[in-house]
């Protein structure tokens, strides 16, 4: 995971490139992904820096448990990358909790 000092708040609503849904801010954090299809777009190096110019859709592939709750694991479409982003609230537990029985490799 990333140092958290590099972190860059940027809690906007959007339209998922994915679905389609018009998604609220979060509130509390950064939101960067749907609620629920939990889609992405690939536009960060740095947590909310929006500096990464791929722009490419981060569809996740699986997702894992720890003491503090769901971490969600995507691959970018257009160019491979993994990424991992902490579940929020109000995610779709249903399919987080499909995705945590399709393991990943990380790189």
């Amino acid at each position: 995971m990333y140092d958290m000092a590099y972190f860059k708040k940027n809690d906007c609503a959007f339209v998922c490139a994915a679905c389609g849904k018009a998604v609220e801010k979060l509130g509390y954090s950064s939101r960067n992904h749907c609620d629920a299809c939990l889609c992405s777009l690939h536009v960060d190096n740095r947590p909310g820096d929006r500096e990464n110019v791929c722009g490419g859709i981060m569809r996740p592939v699986s997702a894992i448990k720890n003491s503090k709750g769901y971490v969600i694991i995507f691959r970018c479409e257009r160019c491979g990358e993994i990424k991992r982003n902490k579940a929020a609230d109000d995610d779709n537990t249903p399919l987080i909790i499909e995705l945590t029985a399709r393991p990943v490799k990380e790189k």
